[in-house]
């Protein structure tokens, strides 16, 4: 396969046996690969929502993680000196806690702050409990939408800039699988705000009407697909 000879970048540990989200992951991965993508996001019947976003997160965040370790190498300093998804559009990173205030930095310095971020939040069980009948705390979801927020930026900064190099890898198909696979998770629990999606608003339309196509060819064979309206972004520096 196409990352046989790189390192994954900060991988996370799977949940371990016996841990409340074991179960879940589990059923996600068998369930992921074997019908309709728009079928696999969907929250199993009888489940925890935040349990099933904490499961996907903490998959979508290795397979990015993986995804971007390719970019060893190719996404440096010397040639990303901002973290950015074409000229319109640039991030700063601030965390909260060690960093308030927003700084610009480099893509590579904005990636590693960023998945070491993504990882300890994960790893803190007093926000992603671990432990049977442990709540999540109120700002579960608001902490969720962060995250999910944030690994689209190293998506989008991937497809900007990086498309060519990880089309030279053969990685271009496993990049629109799992791209495809993150957007119809974001839009089934509405995670991201539009104005957000505006970097690849074009593509995610596109993966939007994939997969509408095939929900509406699976149910109404006779209807024709319907097909999602592109809209123009604006630009915009965010943190």
């Amino acid at each position: 396969m196409f990352f046989q000879a790189h390192n994954t970048f900060k991988p996370l540990k799977k949940p371990p046996v016996g841990s409340r989200r074991h179960n879940l992951h589990q059923h996600a991965s068998a369930t992921l690969g074997a019908g309709p993508l728009h079928d696999a996001v969907k929250l199993p019947a009888g489940e925890d929502l935040y349990d099933w976003l904490a499961v996907n997160v903490t998959d979508f965040y290795n397979e990015i993680s993986l995804l971007y370790g390719l970019l060893t190498g190719l996404c440096m300093a010397s040639c990303c000196p901002n973290m950015t998804a074409g000229p319109c559009y640039e991030y700063k990173w601030a965390d909260g806690n060690k960093i308030k205030k927003p700084i610009k930095c480099s893509a590579p310095r904005y990636m590693d702050l960023m998945m070491s971020w993504v990882q300890a939040t994960l790893d803190d069980e007093s926000i992603f409990p671990v432990r049977v009948g442990e709540p999540f705390p109120p700002n579960i979801r608001q902490v969720v939408c962060s995250i999910f927020k944030r690994l689209f930026r190293c998506y989008a900064h991937m497809y900007v800039h990086h498309f060519a190099s990880l089309q030279e890898m053969g990685a271009e198909p496993h990049l629109n699988t799992c791209f495809r696979h993150f957007m119809l998770f974001v839009r089934e629990f509405d995670l991201i705000d539009r104005a957000e999606l505006a970097p690849l608003r074009e593509l995610i339309d596109k993966q939007y009407s994939r997969s509408d196509e095939e929900r509406t060819n699976e149910r109404q064979q006779h209807q024709p697909p319907r097909v999602a309206v592109p809209i123009c972004g604006e630009c915009a520096m965010r943190a």
